[in-house]
């Protein structure tokens, strides 16, 4: 399985069937649970690159928890060696063997003063409110967004001192529609004014469109009019429109991008019906199979390298988004 994985991911052989990741596919063509998904990638990963991970895995000799914590610290030198004196250990073995030869600096005490009225979990793993004061937040869990009942959730995160003031500043200039302050209603406030601009940004939603008929007019260039982005992502209902061998749709709704049917390299123009939604992955995918693998590629590798040689100038504003990203 792990090097059916690693080889589908390499190839990217999800694409075809209608999936815009390995990710992806593990979760809906495989079944496979979220946690359980990440864990087999990570480890296909780290044994196309240390083959000697499948005979392991196979045998029984390491479990894909071992693998997960070992591939970080796996080289050349050492893969044959750390994966023989982690055969048969349990996770906690293993990670007494990483420290053993990797060890880290002890991680710092932070000391951080909360709010008495939130809610924190004793090291019994009782639910209880905090007293006023200092408590110890070294452990503190990584933020996570949890499912209590039905239509309720648990939302958990840290933020910094900047954030805190901003929020500090909303909860004053929402004093009359939220006079208690109350986060969650806060939040649901800010969302609800972040979605129309974000929207506005990403395929230019707005209140008071123009005409319709300008979502037909053509144009040789690769912008894309404002009514004519609107009216391809309420066509395409903001979601990958990709269709794989199998008859499936993509169901991606992020990272998707406005694609020319016939790009404008070739005559192409920015109308209503020759645009589509693609995710980031079959965006490449379908300019692959036009532009040939080594070509794409090529310019991946390009990219990858003017962005490795970017730097930020301190003080300095970074740049604006450019606007949707077109095919």
């Amino acid at each position: 399985m792990l090097a059916d994985i690693a080889e589908v991911e390499e190839r990217r052989l999800y694409a075809p069937a209608g999936f815009p990741s390995m990710y992806a596919y593990c979760l809906e063509a495989l079944h496979f649970s979220e946690d359980s998904a990440c864990k087999r990638i990570r480890a296909a990963r780290a044994g196309r690159q240390f083959p000697a991970i499948f005979p392991a895995v196979a045998d029984g000799r390491l479990h894909l928890s071992g693998v997960v914590l070992l591939a970080p610290h796996l080289t050349a030198e050492n893969a044959n060696e750390l994966l023989a004196a982690a055969s048969h250990k349990s996770k906690t073995q293993v990670e007494r063997l990483i420290a053993e030869r990797s060890p880290r600096p002890d991680l710092p005490g932070l000391i951080k003063p909360l709010s008495p009225s939130l809610v924190v979990r004793s090291p019994a793993g009782q639910v209880q409110l905090s007293a006023p004061g200092w408590i110890d937040t070294s452990q503190a869990p990584r933020p996570k967004l949890t499912p209590l009942a039905p239509q309720r959730y648990a939302l958990q995160l840290t933020i910094g001192q900047s954030a805190h003031d901003e929020l500090r500043h909303v909860q004053e200039l929402l004093g009359h529609q939220v006079p208690s302050g109350d986060l969650a209603l806060v939040f649901e406030r800010l969302l609800d004014l972040a979605i129309p601009q974000l929207e506005k940004r990403k395929f230019a939603a707005t209140s008071k469109p123009r005409s319709r008929k300008l979502a037909a007019t053509a144009t040789s260039s690769r912008h894309i009019p404002a009514a004519v982005q609107r009216a391809v992502w309420a066509r395409d209902g903001g979601r990958c429109t990709f269709v794989g061998e199998n008859g499936k749709r993509c169901p991606a709704r992020k990272m998707l991008e406005f694609d020319h049917i016939q790009e404008v390299a070739r005559g192409g123009r920015s109308t209503e019906s020759n645009l589509r939604l693609l995710c980031k992955a079959h965006n490449q995918y379908r300019a692959e199979q036009t532009y040939g693998t080594g070509l794409m590629e090529a310019r991946r590798q390009e990219a990858r390298a003017r962005a490795a040689s970017r730097f930020v100038v301190p003080g300095s504003t970074p740049p604006e988004s450019r606007g949707p990203r077109v095919g």
